[in-house]
């Protein structure tokens, strides 16, 4: 079996449907052109599984805690006065510790009472999500979590985009599934290359947080981050160029951890 693929975009100029798509990817197929296999299921769908419904809490908090602090912006002054210094996750503990009571201003109490405690059941909720993908990613891939700057959330994302390890024929195979490989935008004698904006988002992010803790606390890394910012980089330059390192570096761990050409 095989992924399907987003359609050249000079394929794309008789239409866009699914229909089309379908026919463009079987065409393909057929031709003998050569598609990505499978990224796996199992253990890997799982992960996969996990790391959406992750995402889908991470953000339904976000908004709810942003929606806590609007509301509170114009709140009785009294109220706000109680409140005042405290905000994300402790502003929402002592909202939803407040009993509910009649009187004036109970419809606002009562929203800042609902919003806080939706915050703290998602709070609750990304803490069990974490504990399960850390107890899967410890049994697959302990490797990955010895790592400088990888938690159990980078990790289940390395696993999950990579797929099988044989799906990469390269180390620049996996830099440009991860969106960190520069793209060619010369013209004429000027030669210049420019940000990668495709591949896959979430281990472009993956990568991004482990560069941030690497430079912080990684000291090889930390040396040639510094490196680049002495050759005249600048800091977003310098940034990019630690991801497409770390690309490199992930690439030949994810080859070397035996679990995973065993996992479907």
């Amino acid at each position: 079996m095989y992924e399907c693929e987003r359609p050249r975009r000079a394929e794309r100029r008789r239409g866009k449907s699914d229909l089309l798509d379908a026919t463009l990817a079987a065409s393909r197929l057929l031709s003998g052109a050569r598609l990505s296999r499978l990224r796996g299921g199992g253990v890997r769908e799982e992960l996969r599984l996990l790391l959406l419904e992750r995402r889908g809490a991470v953000r339904a908090r976000t908004a709810a805690l942003n929606q806590l602090q609007a509301v509170l912006v114009t709140a009785p002054e009294q109220l706000r006065a109680r409140l005042r210094g405290l905000d994300g996750e402790q502003l929402a503990a002592a909202l939803a510790a407040r009993r509910a009571h009649a009187g004036e201003h109970a419809v606002v109490r009562g929203v800042l009472a609902r919003l806080a405690r939706r915050a703290r059941a998602l709070t609750r909720e990304l803490a069990e999500l974490d504990a399960e993908l850390e107890a899967i990613v410890g049994r697959l891939v302990p490797e990955l979590l010895a790592e400088s700057g990888v938690g159990p959330v980078c990790a289940a994302q390395l696993v999950v985009s990579s797929g099988d390890p044989t799906r990469m024929a390269s180390e620049s195979s996996f830099a440009a599934l991860a969106g960190t490989s520069p793209v060619e935008a010369s013209s004429g004698r000027q030669r210049r290359h420019r940000l990668n904006r495709g591949g896959d988002r979430q281990l472009n992010r993956c990568l991004h947080v482990i560069s941030l803790n690497r430079v912080r606390f990684h000291p090889e890394t930390a040396a040639y981050h510094q490196k680049l910012l002495r050759s005249g980089k600048t800091p977003r330059e310098a940034r990019r160029c630690v991801k497409r390192m770390l690309a490199r570096h992930f690439h030949r761990r994810l080859q070397e951890i035996p679990a995973l050409h065993l996992t479907p």
